[in-house]
């Protein structure tokens, strides 16, 4: 099977299991299903959950058990790009070629949409089956505290603050606000399956080196990208006055890291014994992704 054949039967099963996990309520809140769900189906690389599951699989996992957990991380992501998208964060009106979730539903819908899929997020990994309870609960720790104030929400602390005046300081806000979900579906994906402890370090430097790198695709795509593939603006970041890699170390510069992080990251994938050929060709298809 070729890679893209590989993403694509994921992406229908993930898609599939997240369309069951968010059905609508029939209630008179059924206004906030509806807004989640518009954002959480509206297309995706589905790129954490497939490392989740990969790395699952790496350790032994062989059925659909860590499927919940994996939908339950793109929840997370999917709440964090509504979130961006908000006036008061980057004002973006465009999400995946169609409006922003607060462009179709209001800003204030749009709000408890991602309140609500945040939170969903975490009953969905307490429905985990058929995987040690102490397993589970391991992993959700570890998930909650990439997406807290230690983590995913720290690094957008930083980036709103504005006051990013470094190389050290701007890798610090991409490891927070980029990399740790990334981070938590590797370590998740090991923990779920019963790794060790260093096989969890192996993971968090696989996936902190692909966060860099594709964070500063994601920048230089914002520099050099075309509107219409991306499917969102481009020139948002310079419209917003952000400091991303492109303005701070140049495009060339830019690349070349991209190209090490990259590298390092399939380095760290040679340190397991398993078959990681799929985590290898996922990172060196984000390296050369156009959107």
């Amino acid at each position: 099977m070729t890679i893209d054949s590989v993403i694509e039967e994921y992406q229908l099963k993930i898609d599939s299991r997240l369309e069951m996990l968010s059905a609508s309520s029939d209630q008179p809140y059924d206004a906030v299903f509806d807004a989640g769900r518009y954002s959480l189906l509206a297309g995706g690389k589905r790129i954490r959950p497939i490392i989740l599951l990969e790395f699952y699989k790496l350790f032994g996992g062989i059925d659909d058990c860590a499927y919940n957990f994996a939908c339950a991380v793109e929840m997370i992501h999917t709440y964090s790009l509504i979130h961006d998208d908000l006036p008061c964060m980057d004002n973006d009106d465009l999400r995946r070629g169609k409006p922003s979730c607060h462009k179709k539903f209001g800003e204030g819908m749009a709000l408890l949409a991602g309140d609500f899929l945040l939170t969903e997020a975490f009953a969905v990994c307490a429905k985990t089956l058929g995987i040690l309870p102490e397993r589970v609960l391991s992993a959700t720790a570890y998930l909650a505290a990439a997406a807290g104030g230690g983590g995913m929400i720290g690094g957008q602390v930083i980036d709103t603050a504005g006051n990013i005046v470094n190389e050290q300081m701007l890798f610090k806000m991409y490891s927070l606000k980029t990399c740790a979900l990334i981070r938590a579906a590797a370590v998740c994906g090991v923990v779920l399956a019963g790794g060790d402890e260093q096989s969890i370090t192996f993971a968090e430097r696989y996936a902190e080196n692909l966060g860099l790198a594709f964070q500063i695709i994601d920048d230089l795509l914002d520099v050099e990208g075309n509107a219409v593939t991306l499917g969102k603006p481009v020139g948002s970041d310079d419209k917003n006055e952000k400091t991303t890699s492109v303005r701070l170390l140049g495009a060339e510069r830019c690349r070349a890291l991209a190209e090490d992080f990259t590298n390092n990251a399939i380095s760290a994938l040679d340190c397991f014994d398993g078959n990681t050929e799929v985590l290898k060709e996922i990172t060196e298809m984000l390296l050369r992704r156009k959107k």
